[in-house]
């Protein structure tokens, strides 16, 4: 029941939230140097469309597995691959809605929204083993969510025990039953004006901390739900660009450790 009214209040936080232009983020990836490219990842009866960008570096590198918004796989999660790739690791990043025709954000928010679990469950599963079997990879992964994503990325934590570590941008937590399947530590990046998702955050803590889990939580005054995106947008409040600007300062130490 905390797992469906979480998600029901993060639905509606999303569908609050305006729609960015993203011409911005789709230029700056354009004009990137590393090597992106998409591929089509067997699951079961279906096939999961993912993008994932290379590290221009010598050794084999960790993977993240980038789980995207409620608007889908947009320009801007692509961008947050190649990033994460700029900073040594091997992104990926599975559209969620693959064998779906989408026609707009508003369709696919709409789509994400009817996503039965176990078939998102068994998607982030089929990405993860395909990237910790590439020849560039060290078999080490990450988990990195925004929005829904990031409710997503801390649920994937208790269904796949070997991972790294889990990243989660403004999401809710799962059932507390469903916490101790938790191997990796959990990382929590939220914002301050995110209330729907701000009120979930003290019982998620306990939990975790009765469960003897690792979660540490981190809030970020002014900012929005979002804030990472909109941080980025060109006409970011200077609270979501701060916010945006620290977070990714403390995603980046935190994935040295992986």
């Amino acid at each position: 029941m905390k797992a469906l009214l979480a998600a029901s209040l993060l639905l509606l936080t999303c569908l609050a939230t305006p729609l960015f232009a993203q011409d911005w983020a789709k230029a700056r990836l354009e004009a990137s140097p590393r090597h992106g490219e998409w591929v089509t990842i067997p699951q079961g009866s279906r096939e999961v469309r993912a993008f994932i960008v290379y590290p221009e570096v010598k050794d084999k590198a960790p993977a993240v597995l980038v789980i995207h918004e409620i608007f889908g796989l947009t320009d801007w999660v692509r961008g947050v691959c190649d990033q994460l790739a700029a900073l040594g690791y091997i992104a990926i990043s599975p559209d969620l809605l693959s064998g779906q025709t989408i026609g707009d954000v508003d369709a696919a928010r709409s789509a994400i929204g009817q996503l039965s679990p176990d078939q998102v469950t068994a998607d982030l599963r089929a990405v993860a083993a395909y990237v910790r079997k590439l020849p560039a990879a060290n078999g080490r992964l990450a988990v990195v969510g925004f929005c829904w994503g990031g409710g997503q990325a801390f649920r994937f934590a208790t269904n796949e025990p070997e991972l790294s570590s889990a990243f989660v941008f403004y999401g809710p937590g799962p059932d507390a039953a469903d916490l101790a399947r938790i191997q990796a530590p959990v990382y929590g990046f939220y914002a301050e004006n995110d209330a729907r998702i701000g009120a979930t955050l003290p019982g998620t803590t306990a939990e975790m901390r009765a469960t003897g889990k690792t979660f540490e939580p981190v809030t970020y005054p002014g900012a929005g739900h979002g804030f990472m995106r909109a941080g980025e947008a060109p006409d970011a409040t200077a609270p979501n660009r701060d916010a945006r600007a620290a977070a990714w300062k403390r995603l980046q130490s935190l994935l040295e450790k992986i």
